[in-house]
């Protein structure tokens, strides 16, 4: 069963807009975004806990999306 990561993604014109990511592990996550986006740096990866988001996420291992007008935030629970 995939889990719901979202990561921060930065390229050579800047920050990236909010990016989700369906994999089974955080390091499966790693691979797919690095796969979808090879000329940019994974930043950081985090399973957003209660967040919740009325955009589509995808429900399969692999599908990334983005998210325009979303920037990246840590998640409350791992924030410190």
């Amino acid at each position: 069963m995939t889990k719901l990561f979202i990561a921060q993604v930065r390229d050579a014109r800047g920050q990236k807009p909010l990016v989700t990511v369906r994999a089974e592990a955080e390091g499966e996550a790693r691979l797919f975004l690095t796969a979808a986006y090879p000329d940019a740096e994974i930043v950081a990866i985090a399973e957003p806990s209660d967040w919740t988001s009325d955009a589509d996420t995808g429900t399969r291992a692999g599908d990334v999306r983005e998210h325009p007008g979303v920037a990246w935030q840590m998640p409350s629970s791992l924030a410190g």
